[in-house]
């Protein structure tokens, strides 16, 4: 819980002073422009000694009841108390304000001529004390409030933060889990034997084993770790690869359009982010038809990159999807570059969309 002296005196005091000069130039202009009964005449005396004393009294009473105030209401608020302790509060406030009033009314009665003069000048003076007790007792419900609230808002992306974090620590673990039952000099020598054993039989057999293990090489490479950046051309190699071997199962009757465009040299981001896109259109579109192809297309201009990615829906059974890959890829995304992309998802009747934007690589 938070300490009940969260708002320091000092600061209290200056916002004080600030609105008590505020509210004197604003009583002054009113009683100067709407010509008050009994006030007018005495404003060639309104800075007499009484007058003075009166206003450093109030400036101090006020900086006490606000400083009081805010931090109480602000107590109330961390402990989530419920709403009749607030009036309670409220009225012990108000009541402390009008004894005060009381009290500094008759220690330091104002100097009048007449008794129209004296209850006139009473009668605004109470008006005006029971304006400053209420703004002043609103205004520190208010203030805490809203400081409440933002510490709220602030402790729930602290939360949300150390939650992505643990996501990503645990894909980080799951992958490194992953590549731990792999040895990756084992598989590419092996996969380079097969690769020398297939090329006197078949010439697509041996392009299939190169791409796969070429696929194998960038997902384990120890470069490529966690959430660490890659270079955004073997990314998009990556992709081509994967493209590659997906064609050879199918006999390159799979329609599919990967347009690059722009500078991507030099360029980095997150690994395996513009696969998974890619492999969930793999997964799940229609790829036999010539006029629905899968259309993928990257852009990059000024070190912003754009990533779009179409593909028609599969007719009949659908594959179950989970939809852990995209939430996998939000959290990456989000944990790497916070507010500088756009993950935008469209799922209409018969098309998937899926466009990335990156502000800042």
């Amino acid at each position: 819980m938070m300490h009940i002296k969260r708002y320091r005196f000092q600061n209290i005091l200056m916002v004080v002073f600030v609105i008590e000069a505020c509210l004197f130039i604003l009583s002054f202009f009113l009683v100067k422009v709407l010509q008050v009964p009994g006030m007018k005449n005495d404003l060639q005396n309104i800075f007499n000694k009484v007058f003075l004393i009166k206003q450093v009294a109030d400036i101090i009473f006020h900086s006490l009841f606000f400083y009081f105030s805010l931090n109480y209401f602000n107590r109330l608020l961390v402990a989530k108390k419920e709403a009749i302790h607030y009036l309670f509060a409220i009225t012990c406030l108000l009541l402390i304000a009008f004894s005060y009033f009381l009290g500094r009314h008759f220690i330091l009665p104002d100097m009048v001529e007449n008794n129209i003069n004296k209850n006139v000048q009473l009668s605004v003076y109470l008006v005006s004390f029971s304006f400053s007790a209420i703004f002043f007792t609103g205004l520190s419900l208010l203030l805490a409030y809203l400081n409440n609230l933002r510490d709220g808002q602030k402790q729930r992306k602290v939360l949300e933060a150390q939650k992505m974090q643990l996501e990503v620590d645990k894909s980080q673990a799951n992958f490194k889990f992953l590549k731990s039952q792999i040895n990756p000099h084992f598989l590419h020598n092996t996969l380079n034997f097969l690769y020398a054993k297939s090329l006197p039989y078949s010439a697509e057999l041996s392009e299939g084993i190169l791409t796969l293990s070429d696929i194998m090489r960038y997902a384990l490479n120890e470069s490529v770790d966690g959430d660490d950046k890659a270079l955004l051309k073997d990314e998009i190699e990556h992709v081509r690869n994967v493209i590659k071997i997906n064609q050879l199962r199918f006999s390159n009757n799979l329609n599919v359009q990967f347009e690059v465009t722009g500078v991507i040299n030099g360029a980095h981001i997150i690994p395996f982010v513009l696969i998974t896109i890619v492999e969930n259109a793999f997964k799940h579109g229609d790829l036999q038809k010539p006029e629905y192809p899968i259309d993928v297309k990257l852009n990059v201009e000024h070190n912003r990159l754009f990533f779009y990615c179409r593909n028609k829906k599969k007719s009949g059974p659908k594959e179950i999807s989970t939809g852990l890959g995209l939430d996998n890829i939000r959290n990456r995304l989000q944990f790497a570059y916070g507010d500088n992309y756009r993950l935008l998802i469209k799922d209409e009747a018969d098309f998937y969309t899926t466009e990335l934007t990156i502000d800042k690589l």
